[in-house]
């Protein structure tokens, strides 16, 4: 009895310091503030926009004859300031632009506030360096002017032209954009509805059933049952204080909070523009092989002319003379095994000489194969 009471001793010992050891060895879970995982509901920008004037250039604005709107533009604002002008008067400006302005209002924004603006060129103005954009309305997506803009422009560049007809041009930085900061004031407040009843909704950034778990679980064991409950795999609904002052302590205090999300899918991102090619480290393959070789098919001409003895009474004939080339480069096969990581995946496509064009059919092929364990994204 007194054996077996001591063997029972020696494999509780035995199995604590197995879960010792595996919890030494484990690699430790990667924690996230909840602010970077969530955004609240309620809490959002606004975009705003509006069309305005760029005054004060150095003859590099809009070349009226070709731009009427910036002429009708500049009548229209001189009629409001009183200037009538004769019936007929052809207006040849140089020193103004039509303009488009946008900003960004942010949540909880005051009339007075101040906001940086964007200011744009949309007709042909050279450039805007130099000008001063006139007091231009902007508005939201519901017609209603949120703020007013006005200001001098700043444009990060130079230009510089000589010679004549276009024959020497240097342009440093983008001339026809600018920005002002400061350079609009809140006239309106949009109304939240930030914390309406007494719950408030958090919005995973990527919609995902495990992490939205996870985040209602820490969110209970911090405040309590039922503090919190998913929604969907995005949005969770969370009991809050009915007094603003309480409700903002709380949501500080959830945003600081560590939560463990889950691990994202797999995924491999495309550009077919430029030929990148982005994996996560949770891309995989199946055992597949890959085939690479290049064929190239050059076509050249050489045209000769035949040229006649002199008072032979001939005329000059000439020839063409294409010739045609075909190059296959030695194609290679590289077997990949299954299960192999996203290293092994990239040292792979190295050896076998793919090119990042050659990637994107690469990958297609082994997507429609079957062979590659990830969600396949062309962009």
């Amino acid at each position: 009895m007194d054996s077996t009471q001591s063997f029972m001793q020696g494999a509780r010992r035995l199995a604590a310091l197995s879960l010792v050891a595996a919890s030494l060895l484990a690699p430790p879970a990667h924690a996230e503030r909840l602010r970077d995982l969530v955004s609240v509901a309620g809490v959002r920008q606004n975009q705003l926009i509006g069309y305005g004037l760029v005054v004060g250039l150095d003859g590099s604005g809009d070349q009226t004859t070709q731009t009427p709107f910036t002429v009708q533009s500049v009548v229209s604002m001189l009629q409001q300031l009183g200037v009538n002008l004769p019936q007929g008067t052809s207006l040849q400006l140089k020193n103004v632009a039509a303009v488009m302005v946008t900003a960004s209002l942010p949540p909880f924004a005051q009339p007075g506030q101040t906001l940086d603006i964007t200011v744009s060129s949309m007709g042909n103005a050279k450039s805007l360096r130099g000008g001063t954009l006139l007091m231009t309305p902007l508005k939201g997506a519901d017609g209603q002017v949120y703020g007013m803009a006005q200001g001098n422009v700043l444009v990060g560049g130079v230009g510089v032209a000589a010679g004549g007809a276009g024959g020497s041009s240097l342009t440093v930085n983008h001339l026809s954009v600018g920005k002002i900061s400061a350079g609009a004031t809140v006239e309106r407040a949009v109304a939240s509805t930030l914390g309406e009843g007494n719950f408030i909704k958090l919005e995973l950034n990527t919609a995902d059933f495990a992490t939205a778990s996870r985040v209602v679980e820490a969110i209970n064991d911090k405040y309590g049952s039922g503090i919190a409950y998913a929604l969907d795999s995005r949005v969770i609904r969370v009991q809050s204080p009915s007094s603003s002052d309480q409700r903002v302590s709380f949501i500080g205090t959830l945003q600081d909070m560590q939560v463990n999300p889950a691990e994202q899918p797999a995924k491999v991102i495309m550009n077919a523009r430029t030929g990148s090619v982005v994996m996560n480290r949770a891309v995989t393959l199946d055992t597949c092989a890959i085939s690479h070789g290049n064929l190239s098919i050059s076509v050249t001409a050489d045209p000769q002319i035949s040229q006649p003895n002199p008072l032979s009474g001939g005329r000059t004939v000439v020839a063409p003379n294409q010739q045609v080339g075909i190059k296959a480069d030695s194609g290679k096969v590289m077997m990949v095994k299954g299960g192999a990581s996203l290293a092994e995946v990239v040292k792979a496509l190295n050896a076998i000489g793919a090119t990042p064009q050659d990637l994107l059919a690469i990958l297609q092929a082994m997507k429609a194969a079957g062979s590659l364990r990830a969600e396949l994204e062309i962009i």
